[in-house]
C-alpha cells in the first residue's frame, strides 16, 4: 500500500503505536523509518545510525531450522560493534540457547525475534505486529518484554492490530487509513475523539422524560417493540442513557437504583475510536 503525507515524530523513550486495517500502509510506513523501503518522496529522520542503533523485528522471524537460539543471537551480535550480552536477552526473553529454531512455539519464535531486534544495543526498537497469531498467555508474555524495553530507554515504534496491545503499551498512536494519518493522539485522546460517550443501560417501570433535561445526558432511548411497557415478567421497559461526565450518579439520583432492574454500563473503546476515524473505507 502506497502512503500519502504521512507525518508524524516519535520522541525519546516513548512507546509509540501505528494501527489501522490491513493494506492500510502501516508496515510501508515503517520500512521506511528503517531504511528497508526508499521513499519516492517527503523525508525521513532518524536521530540516530540506522546499522548500529535501530533493531527492526519484522512481521514473521524466518531462520534455518536447525540454528539454535545461541547461535542465532552470536551471530547476529557478529554484526554490531557494540552488541549487548545475548546470553542475557535470551534469558530475559525466556529462551533456551540450545533449542533449535524449528522447535520453537510461535511465542517463543517471536520473542527470539525481539531478541534479534535487540542485540544490538539499539537506541529504536521497531517492533511490526509481533503478537499477531500468539495465545493470550505468549501474547502477554511479550507484552512484559516491550515493557522491559522500553524502562531500558529504548524508543518503541510498534505496528499493532490490537487496540489492548495500544492501551496497555502505547503513550501515543498513530492511525493509518488508505495511507493518511487520521489521528496522532494518547490512547485516552482518540476514544475522546469518539465522543467518549457512556451508555447505561437498564429496565424501569418509572417515567424516564425527568432524565432528559440531566446535563451529563446527551439522550435517553426507550426500546420500542416487545420490549415497550411493562412486560407479563415485570421487567418494565428497555432505557438507554447516552451522557459523559458522571451521568451514572446524576441518573441515580434522578432513577434510584431500588427503581431499575439490570442495569449495565457501556463506554466507548478504543475499538469504537478505530472505527470511527477510519470509517468503512477500508472494509
Amino acid at each position: 500500500m502506497a502512503v500519502e503525507d504521512v507525518s508524524f515524530s516519535v520522541e525519546e523513550g516513548e512507546v509509540f503505536g501505528i494501527v489501522g486495517r490491513n493494506g492500510a500502509g502501516k508496515t510501508t510506513t515503517v520500512e521506511c523509518v528503517a531504511g528497508l523501503r526508499t521513499p519516492t518522496a517527503g523525508t525521513v529522520t532518524v536521530d540516530a545510525d540506522l546499522k548500529e542503533q535501530v533493531g527492526v523485528q519484522l512481521q514473521e522471524c524466518s531462520l534455518p531450522d536447525k540454528i539454535r537460539v545461541g547461535e542465532a543471537l552470536a551471530l547476529y551480535a557478529s554484526f554490531y560493534s557494540r552488541p549487548a550480552g545475548w546470553r542475557g536477552l535470551a534469558e530475559e526473553a525466556g529462551l533456551d540457547l540450545r533449542a533449535p529454531f524449528g522447535k520453537l512455539s510461535g511465542g517463543q519464535r517471536q520473542r527470539l525475534s525481539v531478541a534479534l531486534a535487540l542485540v544490538g544495543s539499539p537506541r529504536v526498537a521497531i517492533l511490526d505486529e509481533l503478537t499477531t497469531g500468539l495465545d493470550p498467555q505468549a501474547r502477554r508474555d511479550t507484552w512484559d518484554l516491550v515493557s522491559r524495553i522500553r524502562e531500558r530507554g529504548v524508543t518503541v515504534l510498534l505496528v499493532t492490530h490490537f487496540m489492548e496491545e495500544v492501551e496497555r503499551l502505547c503513550d501515543r498512536v498513530a492511525v493509518i487509513s488508505r495511507g493518511r494519518v487520521r489521528a496522532v493522539d494518547t490512547p485516552a485522546g482518540l476514544v475522546a475523539r469518539a465522543g467518549g460517550e457512556q451508555r447505561l443501560i437498564f429496565h424501569t417501570d418509572d417515567p424516564v422524560d425527568r432524565l432528559r433535561a440531566l446535563p451529563e445526558v446527551a439522550s435517553v432511548t426507550v426500546a420500542a417493540g416487545r420490549n415497550a411497557g411493562t412486560g407479563a415478567d415485570g421487567s418494565g421497559v428497555e432505557v438507554t442513557v447516552t451522557g459523559s461526565g458522571d451521568v451514572l450518579s446524576a441518573v441515580a439520583a434522578v432513577l434510584p437504583p431500588s427503581r431499575t432492574r439490570g442495569l449495565r454500563m457501556e463506554r466507548t473503546t478504543l475499538d469504537d475510536a478505530f472505527l470511527v476515524l477510519t470509517g468503512k473505507e477500508e472494509s
